[in-house]
């Protein structure tokens, strides 16, 4: 059901299970050090290149965003977080090189203060999510899973956070166990 221009009605995302949501960005601390924070830059979309001429990377979607002049992200949105500690750690990635570079700087105590990096991965367990989209086209989490009518999880968002898929309710008791990060520098 994607669909390129605003749908008129109310949809919600056709996600199951739980979903790996990982935010990545940089800021610019020092605006004249270019040197120090265009290779940064640039290396995202050649990251994001990569991963899309891989399908079977795990990457679904992604959007990137500028939150200040200062500061650019990405939100990922990934099929597991074992395919993004994959990718994180694969070598000959842009990835692996760009984070090799980096952590050589730091280990040679180069690392000038001009750019700051930074990441938070999170696996949200089913039940703990929900989306509404009013007259939009199938954007972030609906970009990465699909894209529903409303009624099919419910109209209020009580109903879309317990919605559970068939076959997928937790036995009577069960331990919700909590949701792990990527905490590793990668």
């Amino acid at each position: 059901m994607r669909r390129r221009f605003g749908v008129a009605e109310r949809t919600t995302a056709a996600a199951e299970g739980d979903v790996v949501v990982l935010l990545i960005g940089m800021r610019i601390n020092h605006f004249w050090a270019v040197h120090h924070w265009l290779p940064v830059l640039a290396s995202m979309p050649r990251m994001l290149r990569e991963l899309g001429r891989r399908p079977g990377s795990g990457l679904l979607s992604h959007v990137l965003l500028m939150a200040s002049p200062r500061t650019y992200y990405v939100v990922q949105y990934w099929e597991s977080k074992e395919k993004l500690y994959a990718y994180a750690h694969a070598p000959g990635t842009v990835h692996h090189r760009a984070w090799t570079f980096v952590n050589g700087k730091e280990r040679a105590g180069r690392v000038r203060g001009h750019v700051g990096l930074w990441h938070e991965a999170y696996v949200v367990p089913q039940g703990n999510y929900e989306a509404i989209y009013a007259d939009m086209p199938a954007f972030g989490l609906a970009a990465a899973h699909g894209q529903i009518r409303l009624e099919k999880r419910g109209r209020r968002a009580k109903d879309r956070f317990a919605y559970r898929p068939e076959g997928s309710a937790r036995p009577e008791g069960a331990e919700k166990t909590a949701p792990s990060a990527v905490a590793d520098g990668a």
